[in-house]
């Protein structure tokens, strides 16, 4: 059986891809994932954390109003729809967007589950079947043979299993962050020979967290290292505690300062196909500055988030009592090591406006420190038919597609090519529908390409008119 689309991965885009492909009845799609079940930054998984998007930029609901997957269809079907409608708030719980992304992938067919995607092999004709029929794929019956690990459930291959299709989605995300010097303080938390133990070490990545809250507490001292939400979320999740125990708390940024995520109307307004048309029509070089200062669009902290960090800070030393935390901007971490005596981590640093130095002990760091992307290596078989860019990163088109016959696309890794739309929640479904037209031949969700009010290059040069007399 050969299907029109397997997806890879599946996070909220590839599972918003799976649910609009659903319903459509000339979409045969199969969906991989490795993990057990659907998971969306569990060692984030703050109780008190907010999106920092509206409940609109769901699964569905920009491409299609009327799914039976939309996020209101999830508040009614438990029971909540009223009790948010009371509660006046456009951005949901972070747990309830997770717990409303395992309500749809628990209504889907189309979700495979432990599979381990290993290799991707390009197949020139469909293994003893009938040519491809639907109208975005090729006539000839090329298609793709995805070879999978099956796991159980304690994460060991089972098995194997080989899925054909004719495009591919690629929804496997991107992977947690270090810089080198924190890099290379991880790898040297383990004794020679044992594996790496992060609450030893000590230096774990914001998205192990949760897990490790109470080994970080124990520690005497954590220092955090990062400048995003993320940042500020563990920051507040940890102050009160902190401080009520003794433990030393210490937020070190590089950023300038402490900086709100930009929410202005027209800034948001960079979230449309216009701004991507824009910013596709840069060069590579120009693209990647502008994501060095466009990061405030995405990666900045909620204002309210912020206001609440200073009331908490105004509270907890009223009576002139000395808090245990310090909050450093524009601070690198230069250097990192373990002093073998102590089991601390001595950080070096050095402030950026003034070029001074000094050494930082710890007994934890936190690194908040972001996500990248990277080239999956189940791509290799397909050599040079798929397009990277000078510095190794995958090529993306307009059209999300990597690959010469372009039938492989990209689902959310896309900002050095596409801008802030990429990782942008309520960019998915759009994203998802052009996936959708080109496999399906027609758009089955209207796509709007124009959205913006206003113009992100120079109009046409408009034509000389003749001078009045």
């Amino acid at each position: 059986m050969v299907h029109d689309l397997i997806g890879i991965g599946i996070g909220p885009f590839g599972l918003g891809a799976a649910a609009l492909a659903d319903p459509l009845d000339d979409v045969d799609a199969l969906f991989l994932d490795q993990a057990p079940g659907f998971r969306w930054h569990p060692g984030m998984m703050l109780e008190d954390a907010t999106l920092q998007v509206p409940f609109l930029a769901d699964l569905v609901t920009l491409a299609d109003p009327t799914s039976p997957y939309s996020f209101l269809a999830f508040l009614k079907a438990t029971g909540r729809l009223y009790p948010f409608y009371i509660r006046e708030s456009f951005y949901p719980l972070r747990t309830e967007y997770e717990a409303y992304c395992r309500w749809v992938a628990e209504q889907l067919d189309c979700l495979r589950w432990r599979r381990r995607v290993i290799a991707v092999e390009h197949a020139a004709g469909p293994p003893g079947g009938p040519a491809a029929t639907s109208a975005g794929s090729p006539a000839d019956g090329e298609h793709f043979a995805v070879t999978a690990e099956v796991l159980d459930e304690d994460g060991e291959v089972i098995g194997h299993e080989i899925h054909r299709g004719r495009r591919l989605a690629l929804g496997a995300g991107t992977r947690p962050s270090l810089p080198p010097a924190l890099s290379g303080l991880a790898e040297s938390s383990a004794s020679p020979g044992t594996p790496a133990d992060p609450t030893a070490g000590p230096v774990i990545h914001s998205a192990e967290y949760l897990e490790h809250r109470q080994q970080l507490l124990a520690r005497g001292s954590i220092t955090l290292v990062g400048s995003g939400q993320s940042a500020a979320e563990i920051y507040r999740d940890l102050l009160e505690d902190a401080c009520a125990r003794g433990t030393r708390l210490d937020w070190i940024t590089r950023s300038p300062r402490f900086f709100p995520m930009e929410y202005t109307k027209l800034t948001l307004e960079m979230t449309s196909p216009e701004y991507t048309d824009h910013h596709r029509s840069l060069s590579e070089a120009q693209r990647d500055e502008l994501g060095r200062s466009q990061r405030a669009l995405h990666q900045g902290i909620s204002g309210d988030l912020i206001d609440d960090i200073h009331e908490a800070l105004y509270r907890l030393s009223q009576g002139g009592r000395e808090l245990p935390t310090t909050l450093l901007s524009d601070v690198a971490v230069t250097s990192a090591r373990r002093d073998p005596d102590t089991g601390e981590a001595v950080l070096g640093l050095r402030h950026g406006s003034l070029g001074t130095e000094r050494e930082h002990r710890t007994g934890a760091v936190v690194a908040a420190t972001g996500y990248r992307a990277a080239v999956p290596d189940f791509l290799a078989p397909l050599g040079d038919r798929i397009r990277l860019d000078r510095a190794g990163r995958l090529d993306v088109s307009r059209e999300y597609t990597v690959d010469t016959a372009g039938r492989i696309h990209v689902l959310g890794t896309e900002i050095h090519t596409h801008g802030v739309t990429a990782p942008d929640l309520g960019f998915g479904p759009w994203r998802a529908s052009v996936v959708l037209a080109a496999i399906t031949g027609r758009e089955p969700y209207p796509i709007e390409r124009s959205i913006a009010f206003q113009t992100f290059g120079l109009p046409p040069q408009e034509s000389t008119s003749t001078a009045s007399r």
